[in-house]
């Protein structure tokens, strides 16, 4: 499929340049997914999508512009070139896009030592039913659970990136997943909960029973939620949702927010913002995991890197235009699709566990809020002040004494993120890995 791929990366730069284009990169993408929903006991939907993306981005004299086709002739690759570059032409200038420079490029990558894509054949439709069916079998024998949502998919996605500086590369991926939301009570008193699983490799997915076990479990721990009481207490983010304070911290650190200076971590390069017995490690290289690559959008080796370390923020992530704005060198953390130009984002990350399951954390919370759920944001890029809402289970006396809904939390991520304490139940297939985390002193608004 690759090969195919290569070929029309080829053709979209030979059009760039016969149109007028000084520099270019070309991106072909090339998929395909089937997904099957199982819902009350009936098929509801059984869907394969195919489709190929082709995006070529033009360089004129510090400007660039992107367009992107799925029509595959000779054609309309010349005419995708030629309105590229009277896009480019009209664009605003900015001096810090660009390719990089050839001495900068990604060479000689092991494809075979990430394993991004399976060799399996690709399941039949029926496999996938199959495992939906298991799936909501397994909510259902919970007794309470009165609907259940089921679904399976699998997925196969080629990519091949080239450019006029004489990158060229290319790579395949693979998906397989099971999900099912469970529901339980009826008309208000209605709770409904979900659990799912995905692995690159379909070998490695676990029994469509466990999620629908799950599912059904979850659920049925949300009956009776009512309103906590306002205060300050101890919030532990379970693992389900605690990645999501670190992407507010990934947020503030990409380059992009750091360049316009619209981050509230943009004083903090060399500044303690975790507490000092914790890292955060960005690992492209891992073997079977969905965000590792060998490379980025822009051609460059990926590379394992500390973004904190003991605590301490080491340093943004950065593609080459905002590392040019900021004076720096690339993370190598170039993202894009075949629409737009690169942007930096980060892949694989793993915070330092603690030593503690998440059962002892709620013993040591005493009385305060498990969150299972998050609801909405109010964030603040530039101040860091936090508030969503939320659900999950009450504590007292570090014990989980009830389910709890419709409530909020709120603090400020500066503060939140200095004094969190992990658990140790970080999920290992994850391409981010954060266990549960406890912050103390926040303050919630509840009944």
């Amino acid at each position: 499929m690759t090969d195919r791929l290569q070929t029309l990366t080829e053709a979209m730069l030979s059009a760039a340049r016969r149109a007028g284009a000084e520099a270019a990169d070309a991106l072909a993408v090339d998929g395909t997914s089937v997904s099957i929903d199982i819902r009350a006991g009936r098929l509801e939907q059984a869907e394969r999508a195919e489709g190929i993306e082709l995006g070529l981005r033009v360089l004129i004299g510090g400007r660039q512009a992107c367009v992107s086709v799925s029509d595959t002739s000779a054609r309309t690759l010349q005419d995708m070139a030629e309105r590229a570059v009277a896009m480019a032409r009209e664009a605003p200038a900015d001096p810090d896009v660009g390719l990089a420079d050839p001495d900068q490029l990604a060479r000689g990558w092991d494809l075979a030592a990430l394993e991004l894509c399976d060799p399996a054949p690709e399941p039949a439709a029926q496999a996938l039913e199959e495992d939906a069916r298991r799936a909501e079998a397994a909510a259902l024998a919970h007794h309470g659970i009165t609907q259940v949502e089921a679904s399976a998919g699998s997925s196969r996605r080629a990519m091949f990136l080239a450019a006029s500086n004489g990158f060229a590369g290319g790579y395949g991926r693979s998906s397989r997943s099971v999900s099912a939301v469970a529901f339980t009570g009826t008309g208000s008193g209605m709770e409904r909960d979900w659990a799912a699983e995905a692995r690159t490799f379909q070998g490695d997915l676990p029994k469509p029973e466990s999620v629908g076990d799950l599912a059904g479990a979850r659920a049925l721990a949300r009956v009776g939620a009512e309103r906590p009481l306002t205060g300050a207490y101890p919030v532990l983010f379970d693992e389900r949702v605690s990645s999501s304070l670190i992407g507010h911290l990934l947020a503030a650190v990409n380059g992009t927010a750091i360049a316009r200076g619209s981050s509230w971590l943009r004083d903090s390069l060399g500044q303690p913002v975790l507490p000092d017995t914790l890292s955060l490690i960005e690992d492209p290289w891992r073997p079977r995991i969905s965000g590792s690559r060998p490379f980025d959008a822009e051609g460059l080796a990926t590379a394992r890197r500390l973004i904190v370390q003991d605590g301490v923020l080491m340093g943004w992530t950065l593609d080459l235009a905002t590392g040019r704005k900021l004076g720096m060198a690339s993370t190598a953390s170039a993202s894009r699709g075949p629409s737009s130009p690169p942007q930096p984002s980060s892949s694989n990350l793993d915070l330092t566990p603690g030593r503690c399951t998440r059962d002892d954390l709620v013993a040591q919370m005493g009385t305060g809020l498990l969150v299972t759920a998050l609801i909405g944001a109010s964030i603040n890029p530039t101040t860091g002040d936090y508030s969503r809402g939320a659900s999950g289970f009450w504590v007292e006396g570090g014990q989980v004494t009830h389910p709890v809904n419709q409530c909020t939390i709120a603090g400020n991520l500066r503060d939140m993120l200095r004094r969190i304490v992990p658990a140790n139940d970080a999920r290992p297939h994850l391409s981010i890995r954060v266990p549960s985390l406890l912050v103390e002193g926040m303050v919630l608004a509840g009944a």
